[in-house]
């Protein structure tokens, strides 16, 4: 029997049709606040029928991207004001049209985030957090390595702070961690500040200090955004400016 990689489930027409709308909204062919061009129209333009046009809108609707009313033509919301973490993982798929000052702003968001969870993860589960820690002994000096460790360390704390609206938040980053997180990573004092993270805040869990937990990471967060400024601030692009911790 032949060995086959993992194949990815084929996009359904609604599916190719939303990317398709999305696309053209962030390249701006349809702008914020624009009406759509007519159902039948915009069918044939997509290459899809009208029953999978619609249900292509139904989903963009559910994320902010645009706002359905009857009898009126479908308008292009203000997607930045009005829509929801549907629309980040979106964005994943689409770095190039990313602003320039979008991860600065997403990590403003998790510095205050990420001390509030990691503090009541060392307080309710301290072993767990030390634990895990320990692994970043044998963590591979790659990017790609310290990107997967630190999605997983993350996801682990706003599990174990006992609070699954963390968990729900940080899973509306879950597909841009791994794009932005190896450019970060690609940073060699990145990655040596993040191991001393590890190292310390494994420290801290395993004698239960949680304040000092709470302190070490709002450092932590707000450095990494010093981090990408100093490297990434001249950049010239969205795409070539992309880097998450």
């Amino acid at each position: 029997m032949p060995e086959f990689t993992e194949w990815k489930p084929v996009p359904k027409p609604a599916e190719i049709a939303e990317n398709r709308l999305i696309h053209a909204i962030l390249e701006g062919r349809f702008p914020i606040h624009s009406p759509l061009p007519g159902e039948r129209q915009l069918a044939d333009l997509l290459g899809v029928t009208r029953p999978t046009l619609r249900e292509a809108l139904q989903r963009l609707a559910r994320d902010g991207w645009v706002d359905i009313q009857q009898g009126k033509s479908t308008r292009v919301r203000d997607y930045w004001q009005e829509g929801n973490l549907g629309v980040l993982a979106a964005l994943a798929r689409y770095p190039e049209q990313l602003p320039l000052d979008f991860v600065p702003n997403l990590l403003q968001v998790r510095s205050l985030l990420a001390p509030a969870y990691t503090r009541l993860a060392v307080e309710h589960r301290p072993q767990s957090v030390a634990s895990f820690c320990e692994q970043e002994a044998n963590l591979a000096e790659t990017a790609a390595a310290f990107a997967a460790y630190d999605w997983q360390l993350h996801s682990l704390l706003t599990h174990l702070s006992g609070n699954p609206v963390f968990t729900l938040i940080l899973n509306g980053f879950r597909e841009l961690y791994p794009l932005m997180g190896a450019r970060y990573f690609a940073l060699p004092p990145a990655r040596r500040y993040s191991r001393h993270y590890y190292q310390t805040l494994g420290q801290h869990a395993a004698n239960h200090e949680t304040e000092a937990a709470e302190a070490l990471t709002k450092q932590v967060m707000v450095s990494s955004i010093d981090f990408w400024q100093k490297a990434y601030s001249s950049t010239s692009s969205p795409a070539e400016g992309q880097a998450l911790l």
